[in-house]
């Protein structure tokens, strides 16, 4: 990677607040933001959700079409999805556990 990509790059994050830069003599340092890093966490995090939830609908409905599933009959064809969200938190808090 070329030294005005990778500054490129850098400016980018700085901008975004995930870093900041100092000049220290010829040298230049960045030190990582971890407070913005929990904030971007978050927030692509809720998204994980939804698109997770998105696709398991999905992967339902094409089952049902292709016929490898029959057609749910209870009145919440995607209860299981419930279910799939309190184990993945679960398995978030565990791993945020053991970050700190």
């Amino acid at each position: 990677m070329s030294q005005p990509a990778v500054t490129k790059h850098l400016r980018v994050l700085e901008e975004a607040g995930l870093i900041s830069r100092h000049r220290l003599a010829r040298q230049r340092l960045c030190r990582l933001e971890p407070n913005r890093l929990q904030q971007l966490s978050d927030w692509v995090g809720s998204y994980r959700e939804y698109w997770e939830e998105s696709f398991e609908r999905l992967d339902v409905l094409l089952e049902e079409m292709r016929g490898e599933a029959t057609p749910s009959r209870s009145p919440d064809p995607y209860a299981h999805t419930a279910a799939r969200r309190a184990q993945s938190k679960k398995r978030g808090d565990k791993k945020r556990g053991e970050r700190t």
